[in-house]
């Protein structure tokens, strides 16, 4: 019994690296293609190592490849103790697979030659490639452990001083090349960071609603017979008033946003109604755990 109880776990433990391995493989073999294909061939700059990697290489012809892992390779040893192993691997498995696949790639002839297609494609691709790296719990190392050693001696949060990295980049792209290629580079960073958002949390189809009414009651059946999801109470106090009330929340599809606006004035009228965006559901009802 032991044993079969510790085979499935092993089975488990080994298909979750799996998929967490190929996102990241498949990912980065998209990114390196991406830059092949697009940035490298219209000249236009980069962020964060792979930057620095593509300057170098615009002025002394150097292999973006090797830079890429030779920059890194400090990076890591700075990062061993402040990042989890188990994420630092990935990302060196992120950052080999990534520096290969630049060499392998580099055949691939430009896909267009307008540096605005080239940027918004770009950016496209790129976005869906970190996306699954992201997603697969890795990275293609880089600025991100420099962020998290500076953010820990500085007031700067991760955030800030990536975003300072990346100006610097950019500025000294727009002074040692063209100014062009720096600004294209933004477009390219804007929609890649976009797209990422996107693979991570996917299209979002449902919509979190708040409820502060005199009839929870009533308006959470009404929820739960009509639409068939699931209610929350929460208790809480009007601060001017000092008034208790139930809170009605739950989760629901926006295709049904119309249907619950209707209970609701048709239960108060003057029930007070906030909605929101809810990138992803995981629970019943909604996407499992599974792939998590």
């Amino acid at each position: 019994m032991l044993i079969e109880k510790l085979k499935l776990l092993w089975s488990r433990a080994f298909w979750t690296t799996f998929k967490r391995a190929l996102g990241i493989v498949l990912g980065a073999v998209i990114v390196a293609s991406s830059i092949n294909s697009l940035i490298i061939s219209n000249q236009i700059a980069d962020g964060g190592v792979t930057g620095i990697a593509i300057i170098l290489h615009y002025l002394f012809n150097w292999p973006i490849s090797m830079i890429v892992l030779v920059l890194n390779i400090p990076l890591f040893i700075i990062g061993w103790r402040m990042v989890g192993r188990t994420f630092l691997l990935y990302s060196i498995l992120g950052v080999g697979v990534f520096s290969l696949a630049l060499d392998l790639t580099g055949a691939i002839p430009a896909l267009t030659h307008d540096s605005l297609l080239a940027s918004i494609f770009a950016g496209v691709l790129s976005g869906i490639g970190m996306g699954m790296i992201f997603r697969s719990r890795g990275s293609l190392g880089g600025t991100d452990i420099l962020a998290v050693f500076f953010s820990r001696m500085t007031p700067f949060s991760v955030g800030q001083i990536l975003l300072g990295i990346d100006a610097v980049i950019f500025l000294l792209t727009a002074i040692l090349l063209r100014p062009e290629m720096a600004m294209y580079a933004v477009i390219y960073m804007f929609i890649a960071t976009k797209v990422i958002d996107l693979v991570q949390e996917g299209m979002s189809h449902f919509k979190s609603v708040m409820v502060i009414t005199s009839q929870p009651q009533e308006i959470a059946q009404d929820i739960m017979a009509k639409l068939e999801r699931g209610v929350t109470f929460f208790n809480a106090s009007g601060a001017f008033s000092g008034e208790a009330k139930l809170v009605v929340y739950c989760v629901i599809s926006r295709t049904q946003l119309s249907q619950i606006k209707e209970i609701i004035h048709k239960r108060d009228s003057q029930a007070f109604l906030s909605i929101s965006e809810v990138p992803e559901v995981v629970g019943e009802g909604f996407s499992s755990w599974r792939g998590h």
